[in-house]
Order: C-alpha cells, then structure tokens, then sequence
C-alpha cells in the first residue's frame, strides 16, 4: 500500500463499507490512536487498515459516525509522551495503543480514559491490568507473547545455521517485558551449544556499534527482541545482518518481508482487526475493566529462501515442511 492510498483510507474510505450497525446511534464518537511507528511506516499502514476495517464492518463510519485522531512518535520516547498528552486532551471516547511503551505512556496521562492496546508481551507484569481475566481497570486488549515461546526463536536459529556456536541477544533494555524473553532465551541456550551475548541497545547508533562489534569474532548469529526500537529501526537490523553474514531470527513476520532471514510469533495485523470488537463494545458503554486480555492463538514460521541463499544456508526440508510462509 502506498501512502497516497494509505491517506485515502484514512481520510473515509471506511464510510464505504457495509454499515452494519446503521441502527446504532449517528452521534459522532472520537477515536484517539497512537502507535511508535513513522506516519508512513508500511507495517503501521497495514495494522491501521485492519483496524478500519474491523470498524467498518461494526458499522462505524469515518466522518459520519466517527473521527479518529492519529499520533505516530516513531519510536521516540519524548515524542510518545507528548502524544499520549495530547491525545488525552482531545477527550476521546477510547484510546488504540501499540506497544508497551504507548501504552505506558497514555497510562501515565489517564487513568480514566479507556484504552485497548495490541503487541503489548506482558500486560500484566507492566501494571497495565490486574489480570488478563479481569484487566479492572481503564485498559484492555490483545498480547502477543507466551515468554516460553521465545525459546523457539533458539531452536530455529540452531536449525537453520547448525555452525552458529554464538548469538548476540539485541534488546531494549527499557522495555520491561524483554526480560521474560530473554529469560526464555538463555534458559534453552546451553542445550543447543549456543553461548549467547545480551546486547543492550537505546538507538541505531548503539545497534550498529554492538551489531558490528560482535560480529568481528566467527560462527555468530542474532536474535531479535521484539520491541518498538527493533520495529523501527528493522532495516538497519536486516542489512548489518546482511553485511555481517549473521543467520537472524525475528519474532514478527514483516522483518522477513522486509528481508529478514527467518521469523516465528504471532500474526501483527490480525489483533488490530479484533481490537475494532473491543473498541466498538465500549463505544457501546462496556467497560475495559470487563473485557478479557486476548492472547495469539497461532504462530507463524516465516522463511526468506533469498536471504537464506546470500548466506550460504541450505534450509533443512523439515524446517521447510513446517513453514507458514516462504518467501522467494
């Protein structure tokens, strides 16, 4: 999708939609979303499309039965936090936020305006809910991660480059639910032979340091934490894997779209299009503190046969079997 159609959608192509819920009420709703990505990020164009479309098919209209006010920070932490404001200052009926850090920070500016997050790993641990059952307060939403499944991304790096004998961990040492992951990690490690090397990394200056620094010694593979800077800052992290013939392993499909060697997590479009349910029952007077936190229900393994063939990996017919996707 290019940005010209992305700012069409946007702009009302969702009035356009069946109008399901015509018999709802045409007061105009406010809708606040606010995600870490650029403006004209190709994966934050997606998510936003699917969102759109879950509403359209509720029956909400933009322009006709609802406005939408969009913040993109871009990963920054200041700009986050002013975003957060700002929105919350617009008195919206609901807030969409991506990511711990987003929603963090629209935490920190209300307490009282609901809040539906996606691609938040740990809810819980992060003060956001109570309970997945029973979130009890002004936010709900959608995780991504079972911490246990970040120990496949080990198992797959293993499988894919058996000579990697080392893997440098890059992480957001700000992002608390990258502790639960990297825990994971390291716990499945010395069984696959792998010596692993926690690199913690603020910004792309830092990626590139670490990312270069650790490569100077040989049979070295990555492993990607997923978190907003990794989201953001993805093709940097793809081509210095490239440059530096590293095997990498991503949680999130769009970085092997994006020219990743292989990823395996859940689908990051998909909880978006489930969030428009959510938002459209409390623009319905439900209450977030009453709507259950929702877990992925499948994982994808995502190969790119190209990337694989530039650094000399055959990929393992069983690893092949098993994929979701491959990308040619």
């Amino acid at each position: 999708m290019n940005r010209r159609a992305f700012i069409t959608l946007l702009g009302g192509a969702a009035a356009a939609w069946p109008l399901a819920g015509r018999a709802q009420s045409e007061r105009m709703r406010r809708i606040g979303v606010l995600t870490p990505f650029a403006a004209d990020d190709s994966e934050s164009m997606a998510r936003i499309a699917a969102f759109l479309q879950g509403l359209g098919e509720l029956g909400w209209a933009v322009g006709r039965n609802v406005r939408i006010d969009y913040r993109w920070s871009a990963g920054d932490p200041d700009l986050t936090r002013k975003a957060a404001t700002e929105l919350v200052a617009l008195a919206p009926d609901v807030i969409l936020a991506t990511g711990t850090p987003v929603t963090a920070a629209l935490q920190q500016a209300s307490l009282s305006v609901p809040i539906v997050f996606a691609q938040v790993p740990d809810p819980v641990a992060n003060g956001f809910v109570a309970s997945l059952a029973r979130p009890g307060g002004n936010t709900t939403g959608f995780t991504t991660y079972d911490y246990a499944g970040s120990a496949k991304w080990v198992e797959v790096l293993k499988e894919i480059a058996p000579g990697v004998t080392r893997a440098a961990v890059l992480r957001d040492p700000t992002i608390a639910s990258g502790i639960g992951q990297l825990g994971a990690v390291l716990a499945v490690a010395p069984s696959l032979g792998i010596e692993m090397s926690p690199i913690g990394v603020r910004d792309a200056s830092e990626i590139e340091g670490a990312v270069t620094a650790f490569a100077r010694e040989p049979n070295g593979g990555l492993i990607v934490l997923a978190s907003p800077l990794s989201i953001v800052q993805r093709k940097l992290i793809i081509a210095l894997a490239a440059r530096h013939r590293l095997p990498a392993v991503y949680g999130l499909r769009f970085f092997v779209v994006d020219g990743g060697l292989i990823s395996y997590g859940p689908d990051s479009v998909e909880p978006y299009r489930r969030a428009a349910g959510y938002v459209d029952r409390i623009l319905k007077d439900e209450k977030p503190a009453n709507l259950p936190v929702q877990a992925p229900t499948k994982y994808d393994l995502v190969i790119n046969l190209k990337t694989a063939k530039a650094l000399g990996l055959e990929i393992p017919p069983t690893l092949l079997a098993r994929a979701d996707e491959v990308i040619e």
